[in-house]
């Protein structure tokens, strides 16, 4: 999901997209949406005003708004494995709630939209357990969608994974199906990386029903987490401390003989496997290793796990976006680790990496109240494709 990284709140701006695939949109499904997205770096919320247009989805204005530390606290508290707090849950659910519907009306005010021009906002809201194997799979989030709706007096769809979930698929990754919509092109072979907290892959294809995507490992939820055990900073800004490392080839080898990386897909992950916790045990035996160099092998992990999925597809061109795609060092360890193929961030294609998933939060909601299904089952596992999420009347 989408990660920090990025610059805060600017000026509304204007961004075209490709068409999308004529069976994905048609000329009803015209309107103004907003997109709601906090992922799993916890960096804040995401929102975007989108324009969706005959066969278009233009970009009208676009807002970050950064939790606040007892925010980002809370969350991260009620992310780890082993918490069991409902009563903290519960409240947690509806101050993000609040938060959100705040989000939106800066959002608008920024756009200097009224309320009753925009169809429906969707929310993804904010995950804080992914258990998608099991006798009872699950995916839960909070931000309370009744509390925006409410309190933004705007029809508001959430709750995107749970229909997935009960088709039997993983609930997860969503993007796949926007980025195919969006960014598929008959002339050259596309992957699409997200890199949030966790990363993401999506293999485009000329028929949708083969389009694939999963989570390819972590993306900057380690290199965050260590940045600010070592250093007290939130994120590594460009990469810069990670360069200043040598990576350590032998730690790095231990952090790939995770168990997720050994899984075919369809899969996902989230916290509930990389966390510092997790990370701590790795460095058992690697305590004279520098905090830099750590930090570069926490740079190469992710790229390299990123390569080692994308070099299986054989594509063109990749793309990414979310946070990780100003990540300058990230980035070029990508490019080294495949050669063979252009690695750009999703701005090539016309679309501000920050905003990606927004516009996929967006999509989805428009998806829904149309009565179109949102997932694809060649990407989650589900038997077969549904309309996702709730409704929540305005």
């Amino acid at each position: 999901m989408m990660s920090t990284h990025r610059h805060n709140t600017q000026l509304p701006i204007l961004k075209n997209l490709p068409r999308a695939s004529k069976h994905m949109q048609g000329e009803k499904d015209q309107g103004l949406y907003i997109g709601l997205m906090s992922g799993t770096s916890t960096d804040g919320i995401d929102a975007a005003l989108f324009d969706f247009q005959a066969g278009q989805v233009v970009m009208i204005a676009h807002h970050h708004r950064p939790f606040d530390h007892t925010e980002k606290q809370e969350i991260v508290a009620l992310t780890q494995p082993g918490t069991n707090e409902i009563d903290r849950a519960g409240k947690l659910d509806i101050a993000l709630g609040r938060s959100f519907a705040r989000t939106v009306w800066d959002l608008l005010q920024l756009a200097n939209i009224d309320s009753s021009d925009v169809k429906a906002i969707g929310s993804h809201g904010q995950t804080i357990r992914h258990r998608p194997a099991g006798e009872y799979p699950f995916s839960l989030q909070v931000g309370n969608p009744s509390v925006i709706a409410q309190e933004t007096k705007i029809t508001t769809v959430a709750d995107f994974r749970q229909r997935d979930l009960a088709v039997g698929g993983q609930g997860a990754p969503l993007a796949p199906a926007f980025h195919q919509a969006f960014f598929h092109s008959p002339n050259e072979r596309r992957c699409v990386i997200n890199i949030g907290g966790i990363a993401n892959i999506s293999v485009l294809a000329d028929d949708s029903k083969q389009t694939l995507g999963y989570d390819t490992g972590p993306g900057n939820v380690l290199m965050d987490a260590w940045i600010h055990k070592t250093k007290g900073q939130v994120y590594d800004k460009g990469g810069n401390w990670a360069a200043t490392g040598q990576v350590h080839n032998e730690l790095l080898s231990s952090l790939l003989s995770h168990e997720y990386f050994k899984k075919d897909f369809p899969k996902s992950t989230g916290r509930e496997d990389f966390h510092l916790e997790a990370l701590e045990h790795y460095l058992k035996g690697y305590e004279h290793v520098p905090p830099e160099d750590v930090q570069a092998t926490l740079c190469q992990l992710t790229a390299q796990s990123i390569a080692n999925e994308v070099s299986r597809h054989h594509p063109q061109g990749v793309y990414v976006c979310g946070g990780g795609a100003h990540n300058i060092y990230l980035m070029s360890n990508l490019q080294a680790l495949l050669p063979d193929c252009k690695v750009a961030s999703t701005e090539a294609l016309g679309f501000n990496p920050d905003w990606v998933e927004a516009g996929l939060i967006a999509w989805l909601a428009k998806q829904t109240l149309h009565s179109q299904q949102g997932n694809l089952p060649s990407v989650t596992g589900a038997s077969e494709s549904v309309i996702l999420g709730g409704i929540y009347p305005a």
